[in-house]
């Protein structure tokens, strides 16, 4: 790893750099090396793959955290760090979890904690969500895409189909409770004896007794199994939104409901559209001469370039509007439309004849920026006057 490029440095930034500043530095080097920019350019492809794979780290909050303070050691399978990539893990501590945490919140409370009602041994208990995070490109979420994911999920032991007892044994109901799974409890206060009901010492509240526990899941019941699923993301999907899929978190206890397996989109940004709902925005440059007596050119759109006519006197900073042109909604009903404002390029390194006469237009014009009856100035003498 050490001979690797620092992420900061791919960008072009120092270290510590914010949010805002490692999205515009990867939007201006992803717009240098895109590979549409540098057709048959094996080296700018290479630099290209290299900026987006610094963003993918940086922009990611707990990733750059990790980065940070372990370079790229952070993310080296054999550093000892870890360090897992995007697909696998849970998001918000969904899906780092301990086996022995699992288990005691499993079932000394439910799967959420103590939110569950653990009046009755046998009451159901609903199974956790599972959270996944899948980074998309600008062009995978605007089309959709099939993504595979990785995710751990707790599932009911086979060896011993759920019961945590040794195959060809049997729970026994816990003499203590009688398999209710709760116990009265006096206690002698200040005000009298008061009684109150706590889980079962014995058994842990389950109202059960394994004397032989199951080898696989050691006597929980239930074990952790990694996962891959095929997921179908949706067209129009944008950054942020989450997808759920029902009944693949999870497993549920005593016939509870499975959880669902939440997948957090994170779309990285384009080089150059950018997007405020269906709609997508983008700045294209002309020349003078196209600007000063119309033309018809160019526009990038989502489908391919396509050719539109700007009027004569166009000004930079003009925006026009192309209908249709933007995302397809989510739900197919809506489309938006495409926004793109003209930027006017002054010419550099003009010949000395290419000036001669562009003196000769100026002259020609007899008016100058201070001098016009309309523009800035003349707004500027009114106010005197």
């Amino acid at each position: 790893m050490a001979d690797k490029q620092d992420y900061y440095e791919t960008l072009g930034l120092s270290k510590g750099a914010g949010a805002d500043e490692i999205k515009k530095a990867y939007r201006q080097m992803a717009k240098k090396y895109h590979p549409d920019m540098n057709p048959g350019n094996a080296e700018a492809e290479q630099k290209f793959k290299e900026v987006n794979e610094a963003y993918a780290v940086l922009s990611d909050p707990d990733k750059k955290a990790q980065y940070d303070q372990y370079g790229h050691a952070a993310f080296d399978q054999t550093s000892g760090f870890g360090g897992g990539g995007f697909g696998g893990g849970g998001f918000g501590g969904g899906g780092d979890f301990d086996m022995g945490d699992i288990f005691s919140t499993f079932f000394g409370g439910g799967f959420g904690g103590g939110s569950r009602s653990q009046s009755r041994a046998n009451a159901p208990i609903d199974g956790d969500d599972i959270g996944v995070r899948v980074i998309l490109s600008f062009e995978e979420a605007v089309f959709g895409c099939k993504k595979e994911v990785t995710f751990a999920r707790v599932e009911k032991c086979e060896d011993c189909s759920g019961s945590g007892a040794k195959k060809g044994t049997s729970p026994e109901k816990c003499t203590k409770c009688g398999g209710s799974g709760t116990v009265r409890v006096q206690q002698r206060t200040a005000f009298g004896v008061m009684q109150s009901t706590r889980a079962c010492p014995d058994c842990g509240g389950t109202g059960r007794i394994i004397k032989t526990p199951c080898d696989n899941c050691r006597g929980k019941g239930y074990v952790r199994v990694n996962k891959k699923l095929e997921v179908t993301i949706p067209a129009g999907i944008d950054d942020g939104q989450r997808i759920a899929l029902r009944g693949q978190g999870n497993e549920g206890r005593n016939g509870g409901s499975a959880g669902d397996l939440v997948i957090q989109v994170s779309v990285r940004p384009h080089p150059v559209f950018e997007r405020d709902g269906y709609d997508i925005y983008c700045e294209v440059p002309i020349t003078f001469a196209e600007a000063a007596l119309g033309a018809k050119i160019k526009i990038p759109t989502l489908d391919g370039q396509m050719e539109y006519d700007i009027p004569e006197g166009t000004q930079t900073g003009t925006q026009f509007t192309i209908k249709q042109k933007g995302i397809t909604a989510v739900n197919g009903r809506s489309k938006g439309n495409l926004y793109f404002t003209v930027v006017v390029e002054t010419p550099k390194s003009l010949t000395e004849e290419q000036k001669k006469l562009l003196r000769a237009f100026a002259d020609s014009c007899g008016e100058k920026n201070f001098t016009k009856k309309s523009g800035f100035f003349a707004r500027f003498r009114k106010k005197e006057q």
